[in-house]
């Protein structure tokens, strides 16, 4: 392995966060790899209004780590807030650029209609549906 990308450390206050920052960087550079300190973001989600946590900064040793409001992760924008309305329109907009994409075939007349059906099942719908199952969809989004 040359290197790895897109790893979650997960803890429930920043303080832990740290700690489990240090102990991942250790063992990479324990392993010979080395941690990209300004490629590393952390994104805070407020999980529960009632807990406050004093104003501890991420670090990975001496430098401080830069927060995020969101970020795509696997195709799907995460948001500290809880809110999904921009990872509804980022799928949209997918679905519709793959919607573009096989309009050729979609509009053609001699196209059976059937198998129209079948690639709008396969190629459009899932893009669009992605990571759908484990989101809390409104009204809006439907």
């Amino acid at each position: 392995m040359l290197f790895t990308d897109d790893i979650i450390l997960i803890d429930e206050t920043r303080g832990r966060v740290n700690a489990r920052l240090e102990i991942w960087r250790q063992t990479l550079e324990s392993k010979g790899f080395k941690l990209s300190r300004p490629k590393t973001e952390y994104l805070e989600c407020k999980l529960s209004d009632g807990m406050l946590e004093e104003e501890v900064e991420v670090k990975i040793g001496t430098q401080v780590i830069s927060k995020r409001y969101s970020f795509k992760y696997l195709g799907s924008i995460i948001h500290g807030n809880r809110e999904i309305d921009k990872d509804a329109t980022h799928r949209i907009g997918a679905g519709y650029l793959r919607w573009r994409l096989a309009s050729g075939v979609l509009y053609d007349k001699n196209v059976p209609l059937g198998l129209k059906g079948k690639l709008y099942k396969m190629v459009v719908r899932p893009i669009i549906l992605y990571g759908a199952e484990c989101c809390p969809v409104k009204k809006s989004h439907v």
